[in-house]
């Protein structure tokens, strides 16, 4: 699933992909923002993502479903 995370005063959106669940990215991201806390995820890369929740503008969960790559019969 494709992640955006819009950071006040900083020009380019944090981009990455997780294997994580909508649900569960939305509750680190709801929780963060409410307690002030750090926003802590890990993409699928193993790299880890922290920002602070008092300075998150704007959060993107993109879908969770797999798009099929390659070419098709029309």
């Amino acid at each position: 699933m494709d992640i955006e995370l819009g950071i006040q005063n900083v020009t380019r959106p944090v981009n990455f992909s997780s294997d994580e669940s909508a649900e569960k990215i939305g509750s680190i991201i709801a929780e963060a923002v409410s307690n002030g806390s750090l926003i802590d995820v890990t993409d699928n890369k193993g790299r880890r993502i922290l920002v602070p929740g008092n300075a998150l503008g704007y959060a993107t969960i993109g879908s969770e479903t797999r798009h099929a790559v390659g070419f098709g019969a029309l």
